[in-house]
């Protein structure tokens, strides 16, 4: 058996998104851009983002979706879901015209690093893996 994890910790794009499945079961989406900061081999200083869109599902979607908010950091443990077209990424173009990557994370757990009193928050877990429905009905990149 093979296994793998992935942790990110970073803000939140915009407000999170929630819906139900056909089945009655709830999702909520929401976007996580980390960045890093260095200079280059000239000096010049690179500010580079990777955008994560993130799942939680059952009751862990509701608890995001209730208290998480547009530029809130959150740490997110989970898989990482490869895209079905391409094994990858999921590419797709800015307005702009210039293209673009996410990397999708189903989230086993979700740790609130921001609260509305500044301090670290709550930590909503959840079954991310079983309660995943194939596809995840996502239309739009929500950044």
């Amino acid at each position: 058996m093979t296994y793998h994890t992935m942790i990110i910790a970073g803000r939140l794009g915009k407000d999170p998104e929630m819906r139900y499945t056909p089945n009655g079961a709830a999702v909520t989406s929401f976007s996580v851009a980390t960045d890093r900061q260095y200079n280059d081999s000239s000096g010049q200083k690179v500010k580079e983002t990777i955008w994560f869109r993130v799942e939680a599902w059952g009751k862990q979607a509701e608890t995001c979706n209730q208290y998480l908010k547009k530029g809130q950091m959150v740490l997110v443990e989970g898989r990482l879901r490869p895209d079905v077209k391409s094994g990858g990424p999921r590419i797709w173009n800015r307005q702009d015209g210039s293209p673009a990557a996410s990397y999708e994370v189903v989230a086993n757990t979700v740790r609130f690093l921001s609260s509305k009193s500044g301090g670290a928050g709550e930590v909503a877990e959840g079954a991310g893996e079983g309660e995943a429905g194939p596809g995840g009905g996502d239309e739009e990149i929500p950044f």
